[in-house]
């Protein structure tokens, strides 16, 4: 319900990519020219053993204009959308590593119209309802991807989330940092904090 309220409150929608006739390669239309990429990481190196078995661990986040956007939990009831330097695991903690980028989509969106979007979503996606199933990184990342041009994240990112439905131990048993980035640990520390300096990692 709430993405389709969100999506009746845009002055317009995104714009749908094309596709080469006799290729999959994605191609910009007349007016949606800014590329929508997916940054994934791998958690731990937990994905060199789970990896074989079809059952990765992961974290994204949505780059665009040049900035990563992407979400984690904490306590508060405010937004857990954060944003760092595109690809910059160290930003993320010691516990991701890159892993690839995946060429979602392109958009008309501008870069106010993103921040516009970001504050909407920053509702939705609060720390505080943060949850490994139901609410994750991952699931930030498909819905900003849908918005921005029509397509979700690929469904091999998420499928932990899948996976954990069926084992509910599971998500006792992880480490919280993989909860809260400490990017997002960060930029929450500064909203307490008059003497932080401005970062990138600044929330919504």
């Amino acid at each position: 319900m709430f993405m389709n309220g969100l999506m009746c409150n845009l002055p317009f929608s995104c714009m749908r990519v094309a596709r080469d006739s006799g290729s999959d390669e994605l191609l910009p239309t007349k007016l949606a020219r800014e590329p929508v990429l997916l940054n994934v990481y791998d958690m731990y190196k937990i994905n060199e053993y789970t990896s074989n078995v079809g059952l990765g661990v992961f974290h994204s986040g949505v780059e665009i204009y040049g900035v990563e956007h992407a979400y984690g939990g904490h306590q508060f009831p405010i937004s857990g959308i954060f944003k760092i330097i595109p690809r910059d695991e160290k930003d993320l903690g010691d516990q991701f590593r890159f892993r690839q980028t995946i060429h979602v989509g392109y958009t008309d969106f501008t870069e106010q119209d993103i921040e516009k979007l970001l504050s909407e979503l920053g509702k939705e996606f609060r720390g505080d309802r943060y949850h490994l199933m139901n609410n994750n990184c991952n699931h930030f990342s498909s819905a900003f991807t849908k918005i921005l041009c029509g397509h979700e994240i690929p469904p091999w990112v998420n499928r932990l989330a899948y996976f954990s439905s069926w084992v509910p131990f599971l998500e006792r048993c992880l480490p919280k940092e993989w909860l809260m980035p400490m990017a997002l640990q960060h930029s929450l520390n500064c909203r307490h904090d008059s003497t932080c300096s401005e970062s990138s990692t600044s929330p919504y």
